[in-house]
């Protein structure tokens, strides 16, 4: 505007512009004095040094990006151009004792989350040995409301020195809905585990894995045979003497199968109600079947039934049909459906004597019969 007053005191009277005229060209002379005085430079130079005010600090993994302070205040969708990239990668770190605010940490992947607590067992397979326990657990599992721990624990046995903490981180975490689960076989033949047990929870469900004492005998022994190959023959071991048909009862594979004997210590601290008898035989050929009486004793849905199993010929055992994540179907362990070692049929048929008073009470005290014979 000064220029433009100038102008016009410069030109002489008579030529003097109208007061219109004056105004335009005053805003038009102003306009170029501005771009003279401030050139376009300086006006974009203002602007980044704006976002230069956001300060940058190496982050982990020796990257750099830059963090706004706290007093930063930049437009999100303005974009440094090439060559201030370059200034940017320049910049000084912030002083010591400057604090920075982070707002570019990311989100924890999904595959990192930890959902549900460690709890303990709410149901133990505790028994027994050889009589399909693996099996029960392995079919079981597939039922999105029971999680349970891979391995055997043997806390109650062997472990319980360790305290209960130690065996609770050693099962898996699962939501409040879950069932948390594991399975230890020689739970069911060792004296102190129904106390231990009930010490822990008198809520816990059992389930026990019975197959004929004396099939189970052999499959125990044929067994620990393909890891010890000297060992001396099923009869030796079997019977003090044989002609004489008195049974060895101290031989563990023998004495597990006093299942009637072991039941006694466990209805000394839990009510029969809460011991769930699985049969070994039915498990092979009619899993489905044992597996909706397992869910039903669990209190769950029958979600696992005969659409998730197939007979394996060559095992001679049932098998998982393969999920849709998997490639294939999935079997049990070469340890499961092994061939059994041929018995003399003498010695079988004097076991099945040996056992049949104590299969009867069993039967009584279950109130089933398995029709062991």
């Amino acid at each position: 505007m000064a220029c433009a007053l100038l102008f016009s005191r410069l030109l002489p009277i008579s030529h003097r512009l109208t007061r219109t005229s004056v105004c335009v060209f005053s805003l038009f002379l102003s306009y170029v004095c501005y771009c003279l005085l401030f050139p376009a430079g300086t006006i974009i130079q203002r602007s980044v040094d704006v976002t230069l005010s956001c300060q940058r600090v190496p982050t982990q993994g020796a990257k750099m990006r830059i963090r706004k302070s706290l007093s930063c205040v930049s437009p999100s969708d303005v974009r440094p151009t090439t060559g201030e990239e370059a200034r940017l990668k320049g910049a000084q770190s912030p002083p010591s004792g400057v604090q920075v605010a982070r707002n570019d940490t990311p989100s924890p992947p999904m595959s990192n989350l930890k959902f549900g607590n460690k709890k303990l067992p709410n149901a133990i397979i505790v028994g027994v040995k050889k009589g399909g326990t693996r099996a029960v657990l392995e079919f079981i599992r597939i039922h999105p409301d029971v999680r349970a721990a891979g391995t055997e624990t043997h806390f109650f046995d062997r472990n319980y020195d360790r305290g209960l903490e130690w065996y609770r981180a050693l099962m898996p975490r699962t939501l409040e809905s879950q069932i948390t689960m594991e399975k230890t076989p020689s739970y069911f033949v060792t004296k102190d585990t129904p106390h231990r047990i009930s010490a822990m929870s008198r809520d816990t469900k059992l389930i026990v894995v019975v197959r004929d004492p004396v099939t189970r005998a052999i499959s125990d022994y044929t067994q620990t045979l393909s890891k010890t190959p000297d060992l001396p023959s099923f009869q030796e071991l079997a019977f003090r003497n044989q002609s004489l048909g008195i049974v060895d009862t101290s031989w563990n594979a023998i004495r597990i199968g006093l299942y009637v004997l072991h039941l006694e210590n466990w209805l000394r601290y839990f009510p029969q109600a809460q011991i769930h008898f699985v049969s070994g035989e039915r498990l092979i050929t009619d899993p489905a079947g044992e597996l909706a009486r397992v869910q039903d004793f669990l209190g769950l849905k029958r979600i696992v039934t005969d659409k998730h199993f197939y007979f394996n010929r060559t095992k001679g055992f049932p098998c998982l049909k393969k999920p849709e994540s998997s490639g294939s179907p999935r079997c049990l362990g070469k340890s499961k459906g092994r061939t059994h070692v041929q018995i003399d049929r003498d010695a079988i048929e004097q076991l099945r004597d040996f056992y049949r008073p104590f299969n009867v009470r069993f039967y009584e005290t279950v109130g089933h019969d398995f029709k062991w014979e």
